[in-house]
């Protein structure tokens, strides 16, 4: 009796929980490598080529890795456009207050950049999904009750989508994944693009 195939060995360069439960939802099995990468030493011209810059680092950094090997390393990055500045993770507990009074009511643009690397044939692809993000009008008890629970400080643009701030949000427009960390949509035309089947890493 023949043994199926293994599938190929997935490496996320990212400590997110959050984008780990979205790839293990989806059927794969990553094995996690944090890149180590100084975010706030890279600069890009507009917020979503910024999150594409980070995507790229991260992947990059943990595709030279000896223990990638082989693998096909997946580099993300978040970044909420507002007023056409990129807010990434709030500096403190200050900031995020800010940064709600400043959200509640309008929209925002969550850009998540994201990059793929075989590190067998060294072939790499690119690039970042949007989605617009309605904020609901939380008051100052709410976001000083939210800012409180320190979810915040760990997120992108202070807010997360499958979290305490979920009842603060109105809606979207776009892939619900790609606000939380990873558009699984993308990632799997990303992959196509290096000849790989998203079916064929199901664990």
């Amino acid at each position: 009796m023949t043994e199926e195939p293994r599938p190929r060995r997935l490496v996320l360069a990212s400590q997110s929980p959050a984008r780990l439960g979205l790839l293990r939802q989806a059927g794969l099995a990553p094995e996690v490598i944090v890149s180590g990468v100084d975010e706030d030493a890279l600069t890009a011209p507009t917020p979503g080529e910024l999150a594409r810059v980070l995507a790229e680092a991260k992947a990059t950094a943990v595709a030279a890795r000896p223990e990638a090997a082989g693998a096909l390393v997946i580099g993300c990055d978040s970044v909420l456009e507002l007023d056409g500045r990129a807010l990434g993770k709030p500096v403190d507990a200050e900031d995020a207050t800010a940064r709600w009074k400043s959200m509640r009511g309008r929209s925002g643009v969550l850009r998540t950049g994201h990059c793929v690397i075989d590190t067998a044939s060294g072939r790499r692809t690119s690039a970042t999904a949007s989605t617009t993000v309605r904020f609901g009008e939380p008051d100052d008890a709410e976001i000083a009750a939210y800012v409180a629970s320190g979810e915040p400080l760990h997120v992108a643009g202070a807010f997360t989508l499958d979290g305490r701030s979920a009842p603060f949000i109105d809606g979207i427009d776009g892939d619900p994944g790609n606000v939380i960390g990873l558009s699984l949509p993308l990632l799997r035309r990303l992959l196509a693009e290096l000849d790989v089947r998203i079916t064929d890493l199901w664990a």
